[in-house]
């Protein structure tokens, strides 16, 4: 499945279904090949984004921070 995002992400003209045939002959399902595809699709669209504005990355404290939150509270 990652070999299968990699393309997808960087050689879409390589894209075709001899690329996701083995990916369902492993047992993958096609939703849940759909859903790869969609989360990749985000994670790459909010990727080209941020390094086109410039977006800056909060300071590590903020991540150890947030991420205590999230475990004792989850997503909210």
């Amino acid at each position: 499945m990652l070999g299968l995002l990699e393309t997808f992400t960087l050689h879409p003209e390589q894209l075709n279904p001899s690329a996701i045939l083995p990916v369902l002959a492993a047992g993958v399902t096609r939703e849940a090949i759909r859903d790869a595809f969609y989360v990749a699709f985000l994670f790459n669209t909010y990727d080209r984004l941020a390094d086109t504005l410039g977006w800056e990355l909060p300071n590590q404290a903020y991540y150890a921070k947030a991420g205590q939150r999230l475990f004792k509270k989850g997503y909210l």
